[in-house]
């Protein structure tokens, strides 16, 4: 069954916003600010990074001036919608000191605010996915995460254009939202024309669409859209095969392509800290002064970091080879044992915020070709 699309002008995009506000949703887009494109609350249309976009290359990021009228030109920054729903740190309980013992004093979950997530690029919404597969699992779920997750509203965006970095299309994440969104936008900005094309994904979405009466989609202005979206896809530069990639990383233990990219990686944890689906964490107790209270409290953490694999007697992974070729088996190969998908949705985060401008499709080439020279 085709799903309805209508139009919505930019004179209603406001109202579409507004709608939202008025359902008791806190509105989360892209913001301009400290020459980059954040994600951080905003109040109205007029907020969003109009005009702006961005330019990407391994190790490099930069915002410039793009189409005038413009609202979601911009692609994959250096923050993810991940922080909202799984935040860098978070107090998971606290333990008080009282007259006879401990009390134990739990989150106070029934807090969480109702957030909408406006325009929430289709390889990020895939990471959204990942992430539900990762903390809603019935072996630990994770009880923040999921209250969370339960009051969050998201306005998908289909992407019209592609840093130099991204590799959705390949990862069959993008550029078009394929489910899992409530509303979903096209925006369409060439020359005089400006409009958007949006799509309903559950009961929400169209409920709120209903509201504003919107008239449905031409058959031209669906298939204009719908080509914007496609060009994008035939025009990323960068790929990755996974028909091949899982089973070979399982082999490549002792490659020596790894050695290669150890000598380049710093083991920073840029690549960790700025990618969507990446969900390691640590804990510690951290006790007051006067040795009252303590909270326990969760806060991301990196295979990167020579810690994180630490057991009696020392780490595991001590190598930089070791940790590189952990997070790069992780995320293409043993992801799917874990999860059922790739734990890589191609936005090239991991490219770009690389200090030293590591590629991993790059670095993927490179090992496919040695494992086909091996068996050759």
């Amino acid at each position: 069954m085709s799903i309805k699309e209508y139009l919505l002008s930019v004179d209603r995009w406001d109202q579409l916003l507004l709608r939202i506000k008025e359902s008791g949703y806190k509105l989360l887009g892209p913001t301009l600010r400290e020459d980059a494109i954040l994600y951080d609350e905003i109040h109205s249309a007029k907020d969003l990074p109009i005009g702006w976009t961005d330019e990407q290359d391994p190790g490099y990021y930069r915002i410039k001036r793009g189409v005038e009228h413009a609202y979601f030109q911009h692609h994959s920054g250096p923050q993810s919608w991940k922080q909202y729903l799984f935040p860098p740190c978070e107090k998971l309980w606290s333990a008080r000191k009282r007259e006879g013992g401990m009390e134990i004093e739990p989150p106070l979950l029934s807090h969480v605010e109702k957030v909408a997530f406006i325009g929430v690029h289709a390889c990020d919404l895939q990471a959204i996915h990942v992430l539900d597969r990762v903390f809603k699992s019935e072996l630990c779920a994770h009880p923040s995460y999921l209250q969370r997750r339960d009051n969050v509203l998201i306005v998908a965006l289909d992407c019209t254009s592609a840093s130099r970095c991204c590799f959705c299309a390949s990862m069959g994440s993008g550029p078009d939202a394929k489910e899992g969104y409530d509303l979903a936008l096209t925006e369409v900005a060439e020359g005089k024309d400006h409009f958007f094309i949006i799509r309903p994904g559950s009961s929400l979405g169209e409920a709120l669409l209903e509201a504003l009466s919107l008239p449905a989609a031409s058959h031209a202005e669906s298939e204009w859209a719908r080509s914007l979206v496609e060009k994008n896809k035939e025009e990323m530069v960068r790929q990755v095969d996974n028909s091949r990639v899982p089973e070979m990383l399982k082999k490549s233990w002792l490659y020596k392509s790894w050695d290669s990219v150890a000598q380049r990686c710093i083991n920073c944890t840029n690549c960790t800290l700025a990618c969507p689906t990446c969900f390691c964490s640590q804990a510690e107790e951290r006790v007051s002064l006067d040795g009252a209270q303590a909270d326990h409290v969760q806060s991301w953490e990196s295979c990167f970091n020579l810690s994180h694999s630490y057991v009696h007697g020392g780490s595991v992974r001590f190598s930089p080879r070791a940790r590189y070729r952990q997070w790069l088996t992780h995320k293409f190969g043993t992801w799917w044992d874990q999860f059922g998908l790739s734990g890589c949705v191609g936005c090239g985060r991991c490219i770009t915020w690389c200090p030293v401008g590591i590629d991993v499709t790059e670095e993927l080439n490179k090992l496919q070709m040695e494992a086909d020279h091996a068996s050759s």
